[in-house]
């Protein structure tokens, strides 16, 4: 068992290092095993519980991988791939695992996934990744717990996805790539980690056209060789840095790569955030009350679902009524019941929160329902009057790298413990 202790009152200041993208590193772990010869080297990879579990899953289907922790890289040796199963015990906490079967199908003729995993949200599913597969011509059989997808070449096809989600867009690229003639995917997500990949691919030798566009064309090639690629900053680890400056009246100084926070900076500074860029650092800082906000979630570009758990905490210590529609995972309002036990006011009424600010917040004993809630009750903890104590602190490592340490380097009073049960 991981669990966080945070004392609050301490201001976050300095600068802090943002990690490699979660979603970006993940389908591009899947893409490496695309190559039938010689090593891709990934670098600035994020050192996050995810990326372990991608590591383990490609090590189980045959791959030869290298993780540099302290070099943040990646060296993926995919020659040799010698199982089509995705196991159990690795899938099932790794809902990432269904990227790997474009590359299984296209390698091995088919994939067997046997549980499908990660953080617990609700209603999404992956029901548009296997009608994809099923378009382009494999065959997918689905069992209780177990999903077989066989094919003995993939033919290209016109597919739209009804929302435009980040894995199922990479995913049906990734099977595209390597299939024969042209497919068409539309209604395809646009988010930057979606056009990392893209690059990448591209890099690899792929043939993909309108990336950003919504309307994603792939010209099928015959093979694809492995590549050096530096993954682009976490959005998301840098939205969370910036929060913990606004709600401890902190400053920080944001390094990674042309960090663009996009939507979240906007709301930000609705609350009272100032941001400056000075060339390649993001600088932030928030002196005085906090003003409440009004956010609805949506797909790229528009407020992330990621962020609206951490911003839920922000919300709570504004000074003022807050609104929050949830228009895209319907479990991620588990938050709200973790905040009210430390002293926030949050009425949950379907997918619309009302957060009555500003409140204080008292250390408790909170857990964890999912990886962006759990890093939403750190921030509170940083705020929060006393000691907070967050269960289930496992999650919180599944996208975040060091977390305490980078934050203690900033002035937080935080420690990850491990304990035996």
């Amino acid at each position: 068992m991981v669990r966080y202790r945070v004392r609050g009152g301490n201001a976050l200041r300095g600068t802090a290092f943002i990690q490699g993208a979660k979603n970006a590193v993940l389908p591009m772990i899947g893409a490496a095993l695309l190559a039938a010869k010689g090593r891709t080297v990934l670098r600035n990879v994020p050192i996050i519980e995810d990326v372990r579990r991608a590591v383990e899953l490609a090590e189980a289907v045959g791959a030869y991988v290298e993780l540099h922790e302290s070099e943040r890289t990646l060296v993926i040796d995919a020659s040799r791939l010698t199982s089509a199963v995705l196991p159990a015990e690795i899938a099932r906490r790794f809902r990432g695992s269904v990227l790997f079967t474009p590359a299984l199908l296209h390698r091995l003729g088919e994939a067997i996934v046997e549980g499908v995993g990660g953080c617990n949200l609700g209603s999404r599913n992956l029901d548009f990744h296997y009608l994809g597969y099923k378009r382009l011509g494999a065959i997918v059989d689905e069992g209780e717990t177990v999903i077989h997808v066989k094919a003995s070449g993939l033919t290209g096809a016109t597919l739209y996805l009804d929302t435009p989600s980040h894995t199922g867009t990479e995913n049906l690229i990734m099977a595209a790539a390597l299939a024969r003639g042209t497919t068409v995917i539309e209604n395809a997500a646009l988010e930057p980690e979606v056009l990392d990949v893209i690059d990448m691919l591209t890099k690899m030798g792929a043939r993909i056209s309108g990336g950003g566009t919504g309307f994603i064309t792939v010209e099928g090639v015959e093979e694809l060789h492995a590549v050096e690629h530096t993954v682009m900053p976490d959005r998301l680890d840098a939205g969370v840095f910036a929060m913990g400056a606004a709600i401890t009246g902190g400053e920080l100084s944001l390094v990674g790569t042309g960090l663009d926070l996009g939507v979240v900076r906007y709301k930000l500074e609705q609350m009272g955030v100032e941001f400056a860029r000075q060339g390649a650092v993001l600088h932030v800082r928030c002196e005085g009350t906090l003003r409440p906000i009004n956010i609805i979630t949506d797909t790229y570009p528009g407020f992330a679902t990621d962020l609206q758990s951490p911003m839920m905490t922000v919300a709570a210590l504004a000074d003022g009524t807050s609104y929050i529609h949830e228009r895209i995972f319907d479990g991620r309002f588990a938050l709200a019941g973790e905040l009210n036990k430390m002293g926030a006011n949050v009425e949950v009424d379907g997918s619309r929160a009302v957060v009555r600010g500003r409140t204080p917040l008292t250390g408790t004993q909170v857990t964890a329902h999912d990886l962006r809630s759990g890093i939403a009750l750190v921030l509170a903890g940083l705020a929060a009057e006393g000691e907070t104590v967050i269960e289930s602190g496992y999650l919180i490592d599944r996208g975040h790298a060091h977390l305490a340490a980078r934050m203690r380097a900033l002035g937080a009073d935080i420690t990850r413990e491990i304990s035996e049960h």
